[in-house]
């Protein structure tokens, strides 16, 4: 967890320096400011989270049917880059706003309230609960049917309301 919020608080105070500069320098008229903008908040998409939550759920899935050896090397593979890259995607999205925010924007933060956000606490939640569920024989089954059914969902619902 200390790792997590290492990452994540780094990520946010350079994504939110970068931001910054390039606000700075689009309010300066300078060509390249709004070129840098851009870019970062093509990066920071709210949608990005739902096909990573697929392959995160999908890959938590597989660890619950995997062999030790094989489930390890998922894990260490796929699983926790696929965590620390979600990690990584909110928190530059969190940097932006921030940056956004200090330069007199205060709405901005009220994009946090997208509701396809609720990707990033289920990833954090399954993520620290995930050795839990390994262990018991019980609950490893109930997690291949959850983790299943929430990787069918990312990629095939629509989630239109």
């Amino acid at each position: 967890m200390g790792k997590t919020l290492t990452s994540f608080a780094l990520i946010a105070l350079l994504t939110a320096i970068l931001m910054a500069l390039s606000l700075y320098l689009a309010q300066k008229a300078y060509p390249f400011g709004p070129i840098g903008v851009g870019r970062l908040e093509s990066l920071a998409n709210s949608a990005s989270f739902i096909p990573l939550a697929a392959l995160y759920f999908f890959s938590a899935a597989l660890l619950m049917i995997l062999p030790l050896r094989a489930a390890s090397f998922v894990l260490l593979n796929a699983t926790d880059r696929l965590f620390f890259t979600v990690v990584a995607l909110f928190a530059t999205i969190v940097g932006c706003l921030l940056a956004r925010t200090a330069f007199g924007m205060p709405r901005a933060l009220w994009q946090l309230w997208d509701w396809q956000f609720i990707f990033v606490p289920a990833i954090v939640v399954s993520h620290l609960l995930l050795d839990e569920v390994r262990r018991n024989v019980l609950l490893r089954g109930l997690g291949l049917v959850i983790f299943v059914a929430a990787t069918l969902a990312c990629l095939f619902w629509s989630f239109r309301f």
